[in-house]
């Protein structure tokens, strides 16, 4: 399954043959470096390691920054492991590219969605909360959360108020509308998680749908 790391840049709009106006999220993509390879027969597993955006040798951490030197590599901000089924198709010190998802049509991505701060159950839940007529004393609050005498306890995964957002999230089925392999950029159909600048991943999907 094809993968790179990038960042959100923004939202923007872009028309189609047809003149339709197709909202597209701008996602700057690689280039990433291949920093270790790992294999079925050595490590019991196929993953790559990736770094992305280059970064001052005296900003990382000396363990870190040893995965670099020892294999001549330029240091990296970010490093990440990234599974795959033909990791070992893969050498150290190549460069990967927004152009490996020129014969893609649909992918997934992952990132941290835009922390909310602690909320309550309307905004947290979409709970509808009680009547605003006069006299009502019961407006926003969760209501019962449990029972009284017996079990005496409330259960594990009742929806209460707290702290929303800051997540990992992962939307599915997103078309990949363009791919910019001169500039780096993947124009994505819809919205994805975070703010903008948000590291995010994506990756090839195998549930591509009709959109």
């Amino acid at each position: 399954m094809k993968s790179i790391l990038g960042r959100k840049i923004g939202m923007t709009q872009i028309f189609d043959a047809d003149g339709k106006v197709i909202p597209v999220t701008v996602v700057s993509a690689g280039p990433c470096t291949v920093v270790q390879v790992k294999t079925v027969e050595k490590d019991g597993y196929s993953a790559i390691k990736v770094g992305y955006e280059e970064q001052k040798p005296q900003r990382i951490k000396k363990p870190v920054l040893g995965q670099y030197t020892k294999r001549n590599l330029k240091p990296q901000r970010l490093l990440r492991e990234i599974r795959l089924s033909n990791g070992e198709t893969f050498e150290v010190g190549q460069t990967i590219g927004p152009e490996i998802f020129a014969d893609v049509s649909w992918v997934e991505v992952m990132g941290v969605s835009k922390g909310k701060g602690f909320q309550g159950v309307i905004k947290r839940h979409g709970f509808s909360g009680g009547g605003n007529s006069h006299g009502s004393m019961f407006h926003r609050a969760p209501g019962s959360i449990g029972q009284s005498s017996d079990p005496s306890r409330v259960f594990k995964g009742v929806k209460m108020p707290g702290q929303m957002g800051n997540e990992k999230v992962t939307t599915i089925k997103l078309k990949l509308v363009k791919v910019d392999a001169k500039q780096n950029l993947l124009l994505i159909r819809g919205a994805v998680p975070g703010a903008n600048r948000g590291l995010v991943l994506i990756r090839e999907s195998n549930r591509g749908g009709k959109k």
